[in-house]
Formats: C-alpha cells, sequence, structure tokens
C-alpha cells in the first residue's frame, strides 16, 4: 500500500508465523564485559573509547566517534615510541563532560641505545566532545633526572559504517572512500556513501610542532626534568560540505559546560544519607543531562549509547515521566516534538497512519536510503496512547493549560487513532500487527521477535493485545479528561471517562488469569490469552485499570522467587518455557520496567514492592561500572557475594534506565505535585532499611518551591518542611 490510501482491515489483520527471525536483532561480537569502555555524547555526535582513550573498532565492534548514525572515526591509537602505555587510571567525570586518562610509560629502549626506565613520563589525556567536534588533549611530564626525546605518535582510522552495520546487518554494496588529505597540521579522511552524500573526518592538530605521516600525527618531543609539553588536536564531522569553524580547545569546553549549566535538569538537588545513594542518583543525573539533546521544538532524551542516541517516542516519553516529577520541561520538550512529527497519512512501509506518534528516528547512510524503515518510523503500537498519557499527567503535574490547547489537535488524532487504527478488528482492544514486510515484528516495548509467547512456548499470532497496552489507553483516556474539561471539552471529557471505565471492565474480564493470579500477557490474533507470568501486567497497576481485587494477585506474583531476580522483576517468569536469563526479553531485569511497576504503589498504604524494587536498583548501581545503571542485565538469581550479570550488548547510558532512579524514588515517597492546586501531596511515605533520611530542595510547585526533608524511623517516615516560598501546601497522608 502506497501513503495516502486507505489500508483494508483484511490486510492489517494477516497473522504474522509464529516462528519468524529478527532481521534488526543487535549482535553481540563483543562484550562490554570484557572490557570496560568509555562515553561521552553531545547532541547528535557520540563516541566510545577503550580505558586508554583509544578507539580499536574491530568489524562488529562499538567503538568509535559517531555523528548522525555514522562512525567518523573507527581507529584512534596513541603510541610512545612505537609501544602501547601503561595504564593508570581511567573514568569520565562525575558530570560525564570529559574523560580523564593518566598513562606511563612502559621500559623504553630508544634507537640511541638509551633505556628509560618505566614510569618516569606520565600523560594526562583529557577528551571532550562539543559542537560536533572531539577535542583531545595529551599533556606529558617528565619526572625523571635526565632530559628525554621521545616521539609521540596517534594514529587514525574511518570506516563510515552505518549504526545498523556495527549493530550486525551486512550491506550488499558500500560507498568509496578518498585517499588521506594532508595538510601541515592534519589530515583529512573522506567518504562518499550510495546516498551521494560526502562525510569527512578532519583532524587537526592545535598545540605543539607536529609531522603528519600517512594518517598519523606525530610529535617529537625533547622534555627537560619537570617539564611539560602538550599535543592536543581536534576532530571534527563534516558532511554535504559543510565545513565547522574553528573552535579553540577552550571554547569548546566553555560551550558544552555552559550548555550543560542550562540543562532542565540542572536545578535538580536531591541528597540522601547513604553516600551510595547520592553515587547511584548523581550517575543518573549526569546520564540523563548528557542524553537530553536540544530540539526546534525542545529538549528530548535521547534513548541510550551506542544502539540508540537518537529520539525514540516510547523511550522519551518513558524518561520524562520518570523526572515529570523533577523537571516537567523535560516532558514538555517531548511532548511537542513528538506533536510536530505525529504521523498524519497511511504509509505501510512505515507502520504509518494518521494520528500516530513517532517510534524512531535515523539518519544515516542506511536509513536515508530505506535500506532500513527507520528513517522515520512509527512501528510502536504504545507510542501513541503513551503520549496521550503523559500529556495528562504534565498537565496534573505543572497546571499548564496553555500547552495543552496547543497540543490538543494532535492529543485528538492520537485519540482518533487509538480508537480507528489502535483497535483493528473492534474488540475495544488496541492491536498491532505489521504492515510491511520489514520492520518490528513486535511493537510493544519488549519488541524482540520471540517475546510474546504462550504457556507451551508457541510465539503468538499478530495482531496481538498486549496487556500493559491496554493500561496505557485506560491512563490516556481517563488522564486526559481533566485537562479537556479545563479547555471546555465538557462531552469529551465525559465520553473518554465513560469509555476508560467499559475498558477497564473488558480487560478484567479478558485479560485475567485465575491460574496466575496476574494478568496475561498479551491476547492473540484468536483472542487466546498467552498465559504466562511476566511483568507487562506489573506495569497495569500505574494506570488505575487493576481493579482492587487484582491488585494484590499481581504484587505477590511480581515478589515471588520465579519473578523477582534480587536484582529487579524478570521480564518472564522463571518457570515459563522460554524464559532465558540471557534473553533481551524473555527472564532479563529491566530497570526502566521495574520503575514503571513501582509506581505502581506510589499512592498505596503498603510500599513493599517499591521498595524491594529501591533497594535491589542500588544494589545494582554499587556493582555497575561509574555506579551507571544500564539498559538491562540478565535476569540470573542473585547470590550472596556476587554482582549482576550483564547483558553483552546493553546500552549504558540508557535514559529510561537513568530516570528510573528518581521514579522508584518518588513511588517510595509516595510524592504527587499538583500546581493547579499548589499541593504536594505524600502517600504513606517509605524508605528502605539503607536510607534513613532524603533531603529534596528546590522542588518547584507552580511559581513557588518547597524544601522536603524525610526521615525514617523504626514505624514510618516523618516529613517536614524545611523552606518553602509562595502559599505552598504539603498534603501528607500516612
Amino acid at each position: 500500500m502506497t501513503a495516502g490510501t486507505d489500508m483494508p482491515s483484511e490486510t492489517l489483520l494477516q497473522p504474522e508465523p509464529a516462528e519468524t527471525s529478527d532481521e534488526f536483532y543487535i549482535h553481540a561480537r563483543n562484550s562490554p564485559a570484557d572490557d570496560r569502555t568509555r562515553v561521552l555524547l553531545d547532541g547528535d555526535t557520540f563516541a566510545i573509547f577503550d580505558r586508554f582513550g583509544d578507539i580499536q573498532a574491530t568489524a562488529f565492534s562499538q567503538q568509535g566517534l559517531f555523528r548522525n548514525d555514522t562512525r567518523y572515526l573507527s581507529r584512534l591509537d596513541l603510541r610512545l615510541c612505537g609501544k602501547q602505555l601503561l595504564l593508570l587510571s581511567s573514568t569520565v567525570r562525575e558530570d560525564n563532560l570529559l574523560l580523564a586518562i593518566d598513562l606511563t610509560n612502559p621500559e623504553l629502549e630508544l634507537e640511541s641505545g638509551r633505556c628509560i626506565p618505566q614510569g618516569i613520563l606520565h600523560l594526562f589525556r583529557s577528551t571532550f566532545l562539543s559542537g560536533g567536534n572531539c577535542f583531545q588533549q595529551i599533556a606529558v611530564r617528565n619526572y625523571g633526572e635526565g632530559a628525554v626525546d621521545v616521539v609521540l605518535e596517534i594514529s587514525f582510522d574511518a570506516d563510515y559504517a552505518d549504526i545498523f552495520e556495527v549493530r550486525g546487518q551486512r550491506r550488499p554494496r558500500r560507498g568509496s572512500t578518498s585517499p588521506v588529505q594532508t595538510t601541515t597540521s592534519g589530515l583529512a579522511l573522506s567518504y562518499r556513501g550510495l546516498d551521494n552524500l560526502i562525510r569527512r573526518t578532519v583532524i587537526h592538530s592545535t598545540a605543539a610542532p607536529v609531522t603528519i605521516d600517512g594518517s598519523a600525527i606525530i610529535a617529537q618531543l625533547h622534555l627537560e626534568p619537570q617539564q611539560e609539553e602538550v599535543v592536543a588536536f581536534t576532530i571534527g564531522c563534516e558532511s554535504d560540505g559543510a565545513t565547522a569553524a574553528p573552535v579553540t580547545h577552550a571554547e569548546g569546553l566553555a560551550r558544552i559546560t555552559q550548555e550543560r549549566a542550562a540543562s532542565p535538569l540542572a536545578g535538580i538537588d536531591i541528597y540522601t544519607s547513604n553516600e551510595q545513594v547520592n553515587d547511584w542518583l548523581n550517575r543518573s543525573l549526569a546520564d540523563l543531562s548528557l542524553l537530553i539533546s536540544p530540539t526546534p521544538h525542545g529538549p528530548y532524551p535521547y534513548a541510550g549509547v551506542p544502539w540508540f542516541s537518537t529520539i525514540f517516542g516510547r523511550d522519551g516519553i518513558v524518561a520524562a515521566y520518570e523526572v515529570l516529577w523533577l523537571a516537567p520541561d523535560v516532558a514538555k520538550g517531548v511532548l511537542s516534538y513528538l506533536a510536530a512529527t505525529q504521523a498524519t497519512q497511511l504509509d505501510a512501509e512505515r507502520d504509518a497512519q494518521p494520528g500516530k506518534i513517532l517510534h524512531e528516528v535515523r539518519h544515516g547512510e542506511m536509513a536515508q536510503l530505506r535500506e532500513v524503515p527507520f528513517g522515520r518510523y512509527y512501528g510502536s503500537v504504545d507510542s501513541t496512547p503513551l503520549f496521550v498519557a503523559l500529556a495528562g499527567a504534565y498537565y496534573e503535574r505543572t497546571g499548564d493549560l496553555e500547552l495543552l490547547r496547543q497540543l490538543w489537535p494532535h492529543l485528538q488524532a492520537a485519540l482518533d487513532w487509538i480508537d480507528r487504527f489502535g483497535d483493528m478488528d473492534g474488540d475495544g482492544f488496541v492491536e498491532y500487527a505489521r504492515q510491511a514486510e520489514h520492520g518490528l515484528v513486535q511493537q510493544g516495548w519488549k519488541d524482540s521477535f520471540d517475546s510474546i509467547s504462550h504457556a507451551d512456548g508457541q510465539l503468538a499470532a499478530a495482531p496481538i493485545a498486549l496487556c500493559e497496552v491496554q493500561a496505557y489507553v485506560y491512563a490516556a483516556k481517563s488522564w486526559i479528561a481533566v485537562a479537556a474539561d479545563d479547555l471546555g471539552f465538557d462531552d469529551i471529557a465525559g465520553k473518554l471517562r465513560t469509555e476508560a471505565e467499559e475498558l477497564k471492565k473488558r480487560f478484567a474480564d479478558a485479560f485475567w488469569c485465575d491460574d496466575l493470579s496476574s494478568y496475561a500477557l498479551a491476547l492473540d490474533g484468536a483472542k487466546r490469552q498467552c498465559k504466562v507470568r511476566n511483568s507487562n501486567a506489573g506495569q497495569c497497576l500505574f494506570s488505575g485499570i487493576a481493579s482492587l481485587p487484582h491488585r494484590r494477585g499481581v504484587i505477590d506474583s511480581l515478589l515471588s522467587p520465579a519473578m523477582f531476580s534480587g536484582w529487579g522483576v524478570r521480564t518472564l517468569g522463571a518457570n515459563e518455557l522460554r524464559h532465558n536469563p540471557m534473553s533481551y526479553h524473555n527472564g532479563s531485569v529491566w530497570p526502566h520496567d521495574n520503575a514503571l511497576i513501582a509506581a505502581g504503589v506510589s499512592q498505596a498504604r503498603d510500599k513493599h514492592l517499591a521498595l524491594q524494587i529501591l533497594s535491589g536498583l542500588l544494589d545494582m548501581s554499587i556493582f555497575t561500572d561509574l555506579h551507571r545503571l544500564p539498559e538491562l542485565i540478565c535476569g540470573f538469581p542473585r547470590e550472596q557475594g556476587m554482582g549482576p550479570t550483564l547483558y553483552p550488548v546493553a546500552c549504558a547510558p540508557q535514559a529510561w534506565a537513568a530516570g528510573a532512579a528518581f521514579l522508584t524514588l518518588q513511588s517510595c515517597l509516595g510524592l504527587s505535585v499538583r500546581s493547579q492546586e499548589s499541593r504536594v501531596y505524600i502517600y504513606h511515605p517509605a524508605l528502605p532499611e539503607a536510607v534513613q533520611s532524603v533531603r529534596i530542595r528546590n522542588l518547584k510547585v507552580g511559581a513557588g518551591f518547597v524544601d522536603l526533608v524525610f526521615d525514617r524511623n523504626a514505624q514510618t517516615v516523618a516529613v517536614d518542611i524545611q523552606r518553602r516560598s509562595g502559599e505552598i501546601e504539603v498534603v501528607t497522608l500516612k
């Protein structure tokens, strides 16, 4: 079918085969567990280095300097007199701006016959990204008693691999590279893609005299005792003939520092009695600040590095929801961007229909040539109801009726999509079935091809109605009805509330499984329940669709040994036939999934589920590199004295994994901000034993703010207002 034509229902309802492969699977040719990598990001540019600050990209290595889904640098290799240096320390600064590495020399035998003992020279290597450029500076100091003459050599190469090639896809044809161009202070690498776009990597030395040899920069350094010399260079990523104006190291660092200071997260100030919690919160905040990128419509959190360093609808909505109570401007940017890119016509190749919200945006060569369908792709069943739900939650948090007024045509179009295209067979539930030959087979958040199955292990046939998607639809209609009332759309508001309550009744009848004491994962194309224990059922709690008699069963199921690994809730129960703790969605543990589950008890008196999840995620952060929660971990049971088992190709940092810290903490505190009422509600606050107190400063409520302190004692958690500006009321329910 071509764009702009009506899609017959028979075409939409063709069942997918029960077993299929996933052409967009991310292949693990090596593992981050083999060696800790270091990540920097600035907007559409990101870089992954090894711990030495080098890039050693083999065919499927994730290392490299990337811009707009293309690897502009696949080799960056530092040598001293032809030898690899010895690593002393390697870390990304707490604010994620700068990669700082300390190195020293091995024993060096020079051509002159002189030997330089190990540990005489100290090299401090600093790297950051700014404005599409990579800046690197190497300061070399001589701590020896005599002068030394050494050669510093930095070699470069660029393969211009598309991010989908790096992920493991093969291309029958590629573009052509050009010979290296050299100048007195640098060199340039270039590639003409099949899209006829010329991409160039321009390396320019900015300190110390250097010579250029092929694709290497060479600096001859003479160092007297205690003398220091600096070698510095910039790596620019250019395309389509555009060249960036020269920027100094200091100017580049000042720019990125100022931009980060202006982040919508800059005002967040949370401090706890537990320094390990503080480390986790600070790293999570820095990761979110790193991933939030400016767009013409406002700030937007990119999903994660390396595989998803771009805009994703679902991921952006969830990340914005996780920090909504602290930084509502993130949600404002997400809503504005997704409204501007909302589908307006049918396009089967992109799984687009009028009113549908974006799944993914890509800018690389393969996307431009439609070798992959993700240039602007709409193949997610949940982005659209989540968009409406986030708008409703944003309005409750801020009272920003003007933004809701601007968004209303888009919200109405999204609601129309839910009823018309989302419910493709008219049974009152939202389903999905891939429209095109290429694209995602599974279009919920568990989007690997084998993620939706029956108890006998058979994969579910499309169209598939996921349990959590119905919960999102319930949240969308019931939450946005409040804004519809205040906009004067009383009839629409009443209709939405009625539809939500009718959905709640149908949902209980169709999805509840007495033998599981939980909700079925999904209904397949024949309306058969997928009766497997699953984490999706836990995401039904926060929306309000779960009836009171069913909530207890779901919570008990999630905390059972089959579901709770000790680090968090598994995606699929350990007793299910398709359970595999090393799979992407069939037994792994995802921080964001757990955070949304914890949100389901935010206003409940019994916070045991949220406390267990907070404790599990906190402990996970203690073991992970830089206290950074990855996209997911393997779902093996927790063992005494052992850390979590990492998933080999998990993104880290990942926006909704970073945001999980804040939503889970909010859920334990039971904290809800309603600016229109000028109130902060606190429902039955609780804290785990590891956290005695939490201080939150500058919590914005309308035009004012409030500072709150939560103190844990043997029986309850006390709440104290330390400071407030404006007529803000704090209502505590214990």
